[in-house]
């Protein structure tokens, strides 16, 4: 199983720190960790706004917490990234009162000539590309006093400023004039209000930066049954492969999608597949766009499928499939496939006639497959669905498009499927366990990404068909991980959907 790391209340949080931590002299070097990753990433998360300007001027909101510290450092850090790079510090405590922790990085900021303290009317009359938030910690509760309010509404109040970022939680969360961040950097420990829905608005995107807290299974209370996915859990992919391999090392995946209706989709689940290191791959198209399809990808096996006259997959190309089982370790089915009655049945027979792990995306993702697949044999394949919220609501019979843990775990379970349940985190349930995804953003709101997701996740099960709950974790922390490149290099406009498949080679040499 990749690793995953709980997610922990503030007050569990603070137990934990307080075991792993007891000096000073400990605490310090987390504090640099946590505050440099912050720094490094907050540059880089910067780039999906705009280019990197020559003058970058910035503003850190400090209080006296070691929060304060964390953000000071990232300050520092940017600093040295940055040889333009212009920092004020605002201090909201005399420095007297500051934790020595907090004192020192202020201290080490503050002997550089582009950084300096300011007051509240200096910071009234500038523009500021970045603010870095470190003003409360995790021991904050609400209400805010009437002077931070007065402070945090000003700041979130302001147009001049391109780039809000919070350390750890958004000062003043649970307040309705808390931070507004842009992106929240979770240091160390995920911690449960950063997935309350009340305050999704003030988060805004979550980045989870692992220091080592759990490098040995967490053993503590816990009060959230949910862990997050660390971009440690691509680690096996990102390694060397055996010189004595061959391209039957790395699976054989059939892919049975695609309409004349929908032809992109398959396409892209194709070439996704292919990405994702699969060592052969058979694709069932429909017959009238098999030979442009071999001509577009023809690393892959191209077999025409009969189509019934509105262009989706006929149940007479039955036995193409069949006589080609023996040689694949996966299958993935749906994307582009339509809703024509004959194919949906072809779908069922897919669920009920094989026994071949499967991942079922899209279309394919209807009520019966999900029985289906709970009356499959003990011994079969697992099943793999990718629904977004509105086809799981399809697949649950839910009314509401609220996320809720308890259904995802129920359905899971009944059906005995592994459910990747796609949204701005991506929650991954096999019945018994679920991990969350913060990879991804804005960036995948378009058509195909889905599609792409699907092809990943074929490809890996392929390589890996014992390991379904891995593959599934996997799969979208590396789609996510490609989503985030590709907006830090290009934006998250003006992009093409399988450009995405150009950042997943790179995301992975560049995280490890």
């Amino acid at each position: 199983m990749p690793i995953a790391h709980p997610i922990l209340s503030t007050d569990e949080s603070l137990e934990l720190e307080r075991v792993l931590l007891p000096s000073r002299e400990l605490q310090w070097t987390a504090m640099n960790h946590a505050g440099r990753a912050v720094g490094r990433v907050i540059l880089e998360d910067f780039g999906e706004l705009t280019a990197m300007p020559s003058r970058l001027r910035l503003l850190v909101l400090v209080g006296k917490g070691h929060n304060g510290g964390d953000a000071l450092l990232a300050a520092d850090e940017i600093l040295k990234r940055h040889g333009g790079a212009e920092v004020q510090v605002l201090l909201r405590s005399d420095k007297k009162e500051l934790r020595s922790l907090t004192l020192r990085p202020l201290d080490d900021l503050l002997k550089s000539s582009r950084a300096s303290l300011c007051n509240e009317l200096s910071y009234r009359q500038e523009a500021f590309d970045i603010v870095i938030d470190g003003l409360l910690g995790m021991q904050f509760r609400p209400p805010l006093r009437e002077d931070l309010a007065t402070l945090l509404s000003e700041v979130n109040a302001r147009t001049g400023i391109r780039f809000r970022a919070a350390v750890d939680l958004p000062s003043g969360l649970g307040d309705p004039e808390a931070f507004q961040a842009d992106f929240t950097y979770a240091t160390g420990i995920a911690k449960t209000p950063l997935f309350d829905p009340a305050n999704a608005a003030k988060i805004g995107r979550l980045r989870y930066l692992d220091i080592g807290f759990f490098q040995l299974p967490y053993e503590g209370k816990r009060c959230c049954a949910e862990n997050i996915l660390p971009d440690g859990a691509l680690a096996e992919l990102a390694g060397l492969r055996s010189p004595l391999c061959d391209k039957r090392t790395y699976g054989h995946l059939f892919v049975l999608s695609g309409s004349r209706s929908y032809p992109g989709a398959l396409l892209m689940s194709v070439k996704a597949a292919l990405s994702s290191g699969v060592g052969l791959l058979t694709a069932f198209a429909p017959e009238s766009l098999c030979a442009q399809y071999a001509a577009a990808v023809p690393e892959a096996m191209w077999v025409p499928w009969p189509e019934t006259p509105e262009g989706g997959l006929a149940l007479e190309g039955w036995h193409l499939l069949q006589e080609r089982l023996p040689r694949a370790d996966a299958i993935l089915c749906g994307s582009g496939i339509g809703r024509e009655p004959e194919t949906l049945q072809l779908v069922k027979d897919l669920v009920e006639r094989t026994e071949l792990p499967l991942v079922l995306d899209a279309d394919a993702l209807q009520p019966e497959m999900a029985h289906a697949a709970a009356a499959r044999p003990a011994n079969a394949g697992s099943v793999i669905l990718t629904p977004h919220m509105g086809e799981f609501m399809r697949l649950a019979g839910r009314e509401s498009a609220e996320y809720s843990h308890e259904a995802l775990m129920d359905f899971s379970k009944i059906h005995r499927v592994v459910t990747i349940l796609k949204g701005p985190h991506t929650h991954i349930c096999d019945g018994a366990q679920v991990a969350l995804s913060p990879r991804g953003g804005p960036v995948l709101a378009r058509g195909g990404s889905g599609d792409i997701l699907a092809g990943i996740t074929g490809g890996l099960l392929a390589q890996r068909p014992g390991e379904p709950f891995e593959t599934a974790c996997r799969a979208p922390l590396w789609h996510g991980a490609a989503a985030d490149r590709l907006a830090r290099t290009k934006g998250q406009i003006s992009v093409h959907t399988t450009d995405l498949l150009d950042h997943l080679g790179p995301v992975l040499r560049e995280i490890f």
